[in-house]
């Protein structure tokens, strides 16, 4: 995959909270790319998505649903569509806060998370990305090829998405929390999900994260033994949270690239290509 790396290019927004942008910022090129807005009927609404795929390919695409990180889906999460598009899936983000508000009307993440994130119910998610995942069949996708992958907020999301869809080939969770408190609205976390798995999941965590402690990674890979689930964990020494984020200060370039081969290969194995 080629990239440019550079700030700000027209028309490319990162949310406020996530400010100031780093010159390391991805911009994937998307000549060979269709690149497009939509909107997804789920429950009664119409929420808004990004979506990236080949622009020669228009059928029986595997499948890649992207979610989002807590800063929503800002100009970050659709580079992660555009590269994987041009690996040859469909990549969709869809945003799935819209209902309980907009991640670009908050300048810092403490207000964002409090005001905004904990309000959107973890039913209320599943529901939207069973919609989603039924969207991009009906629109070139392959529901045979279905996986997520998911940062941040939505690395916690990815767990619970295996745990939550019997049609789900395989999910990559970035450096997604495990535990924590529970609440009406999360009354589960991934360490309580372990059990009930039904997609492979590998998970892609940083030693240095201060959020999530190894102590919290290592019981989820004992509860991932104990439940015998197809699941793998990996921790980079060097990395702390949101290593991927290449628009950050926390980007480790040598670790998101290892994690983005290993995610690749982590779809192939569990059927993300045609043979």
């Amino acid at each position: 995959m080629t990239v440019n790396t550079t700030q700000n290019k027209p028309g490319e927004r990162f949310a406020p909270a996530a400010s100031p942008t780093c010159p390391t910022a991805i911009h994937t090129p998307d000549d060979t790319l269709l690149v497009a807005e939509t909107t997804i009927p789920t429950q009664g609404d119409s929420m808004p998505a990004c979506f990236a795929r080949p622009k020669e390919e228009t059928r029986d695409l595997p499948i890649v649903i992207v979610v989002q990180e807590i800063f929503g889906v800002h100009e970050h999460i659709r580079d992660i569509c555009r590269r994987l598009a041009l690996q040859g899936y469909l990549a969709i983000a869809p945003e799935l806060y819209f209902r309980q508000g907009d991640p670009n009307d908050y300048d810092d993440i403490p207000t964002l998370f409090n005001e905004l994130v904990t309000k959107v119910p973890d039913a209320q998610v599943m529901a939207d990305l069973d919609h989603v995942a039924c969207w991009a069949a009906r629109h070139g996708g392959d529901a045979n090829r279905l996986l997520l992958t998911g940062f941040c907020w939505g690395g916690r999301i990815a767990w619970l998405y295996a745990a939550h869809n019997p049609q789900l080939k395989a999910a990559v969770a970035w450096y997604g929390r495990l535990n924590g408190d529970k609440t009406l609205n999360s009354p589960k976390h991934p360490l309580d999900i372990a059990v009930d798995l039904s997609a492979p999941v590998l998970g892609l965590y940083g030693a240095k994260d201060t959020g999530i402690p190894l102590e919290s990674v290592e019981s989820m890979r004992q509860a991932l033994r104990a439940a015998n689930a197809r699941a793998e964990i990996v921790v980079y020494p060097d990395a702390g949270h949101a290593f991927n984020a290449d628009y950050r200060p926390s980007y480790h370039q040598q670790s998101a690239k290892d994690g983005w081969q290993r995610m690749l290969a982590w779809f192939a194995q569990y059927g993300g290509q045609k043979p």
